[in-house]
């Protein structure tokens, strides 16, 4: 009885051993991270006493109670990227595509990761997503249209490079990100591509032309070929049909053609009889005529020969000599004209010398000439300013005195003129006899009187500026009106 109570106590006493293990005993699975904490633990790569324990891919001891065991997956995971951006040139487009991330599995990145997703793990995908949108949206915004659609690589490139710094603050890292998709509300990639469109539509016209094209000419060939291969045919059966023909005629000509073969075989050999009695002629003739006038031609052409270089030789001869007689006639010639040129060209320099000292010469007696003579005109000049200074300063202080000095020398011309009334008088008549005749001759003699008074009542009529008045222009005539007054 005793041994049974004791052998159930000591069973009893091995299953709560057993449940104790199992409780403190906890193994990692390959796809997660134990976090451990509740005491103080150093773990290899991390800062000492950060306050808890990480365990991966092993078993480990946890006191219960004591330690806190937690689970952190390091299972993929991804999201999808729907962002709108706008583009260096302002164009709107929607971005769609898809990030796989992870838990790192380095002890930093599993702590970053504890520290931050531990309690919420369901929404690491979501803060992923806002990293990965807002770095999306600044890349987008330095890039054209036509880079995101031609090198999408280059966008994906930058975009993980420029979420790798946040990310691995979270502790996570990127498997994969992928670009599916770019919409474009404004059809702006539409129009792009309208131009290859119509290039692509454009080159398979042309192709289908050009084979349209090909095909029509290897069908005309074809029909080409066929129409020779006809003719040929047709033009082998008539050929094989003349040669019928022309067997039927032959056949029908046999009879004649032999007769006529007779007659010919006749004829040649006649004709060969001929020829060679003319070739006996013509040796015959070689012999007796042509070799004796050969040989009389042979001696007299070679006769006319020696004299022919003989009169050449001779004629040389003389050439030679006329050369040399011309060479010394042009050396003697040549050597007068030298001695010729230098007396040529010392007189010349001497004449040259000459004609400079008389040109001198002359150049300075025409110089001394002008500068007599310019002088002799200055002196006049002057001498002519002078009196008409003088003039000017007496007409100034006594003008009547001027004026009749000017009527006295100017006196035989004046009563010229005014006798000139009288000079086409053919017949005058007197009314008073002598008394008119001397009244006549005292007008006549008095114009000189009457030509002073006039010039005193100008002198007398001169403004203070010494111009005369306008009515006084008349007596510019004075010796024309004096007559006709007379008259």
């Amino acid at each position: 009885m005793v041994v049974g109570v004791v052998a159930g106590a000591a069973v009893a006493a091995v299953l709560v051993l057993i449940g104790l293990f199992k409780l403190m005993w906890r193994v990692a699975e390959p796809n997660e991270a134990l976090i451990i904490s509740g005491s103080k633990h150093r773990t290899e790569g991390l800062e000492e006493g950060m306050g808890f324990r990480i365990v991966t891919g092993r078993d480990t001891l946890v006191l219960p109670g004591v330690q806190a065991v937690r689970k952190l997956s390091l299972d993929l995971n991804e999201t999808e990227l729907q962002v709108d951006c706008v583009t260096h040139q302002g164009i709107p487009l929607k971005v769609r595509g898809v990030v796989i991330f992870k838990v790192g599995d380095d002890f930093v990145s599993i702590a970053n990761a504890a520290r931050r997703f531990l309690d919420q793990q369901k929404l690491m995908s979501e803060r992923v997503h806002n990293v990965f949108a807002g770095h999306l949206r600044s890349i987008v915004g330095g890039l054209t249209v036509e880079d995101m659609i031609r090198d999408r690589e280059k966008l994906t490139g930058q975009t993980r490079a420029a979420c790798g710094t946040e990310m691995e603050k979270l502790g996570l890292i990127v498997d994969s990100l992928q670009i599916h998709e770019i919409e474009d509300p404004t059809g702006y990639i539409q129009n792009l591509a309208m131009p290859h469109a119509a290039a692509v539509q454009r080159d398979a016209r042309i192709a289908q032309a050009e084979a349209n094209r090909l095909a029509t000419e290897a069908e005309q060939q074809s029909f080409a070929r066929m129409a020779e291969a006809t003719r040929d045919s047709e033009i082998l059966q008539a050929g094989y049909q003349a040669e019928r023909d022309k067997a039927a005629a032959k056949a029908r000509q046999a009879g004649p053609l032999a007769e006529a073969g007779a007659r010919q075989e006749v004829v040649v050999q006649e004709t060969r009889v001929a020829e060679l009695e003319a070739h006996r002629r013509e040796q015959q003739l070689q012999a007796d005529v042509r070799k004796p006038a050969d040989a009389a031609a042979y001696e007299k052409r070679t006769l006319a020969e020696a004299d022919r270089d003989a009169r050449i030789s001779a004629a040389e001869a003389r050439a030679k000599e006329t050369e040399l007689a011309a060479a010394a006639e042009a050396t003697r010639v040549k050597t007068a004209a030298g001695a010729e040129a230098e007396a040529t060209t010392a007189r010349g320099t001497a004449a040259a010398q000459a004609t400079r000292a008389t040109g001198e010469a002359e150049a300075a007696a025409a110089q001394a000439r002008g500068l007599a003579e310019a002088e002799a005109a200055r002196a006049k000049g002057l001498a002519a300013a002078e009196a008409i200074k003088a003039r000017a300063a007496a007409l100034a202080e006594n003008q009547e005195a001027v004026v009749a000095q000017q009527l006295a020398e100017n006196w035989p011309e004046i009563v010229k003129a005014g006798a000139s009334a009288f000079g086409n008088v053919d017949n005058m008549v007197l009314l008073n006899g002598a008394d008119g005749m001397a009244e006549m001759f005292t007008k006549a003699l008095t114009m000189g009187g009457t030509g002073l008074g006039l010039a005193r009542q100008l002198l007398a009529s001169m403004d203070r500026n010494g111009q005369p008045p306008k009515e006084t222009s008349a007596v510019n005539g004075l010796a024309q009106k004096v007559p006709m007054d007379d008259k």
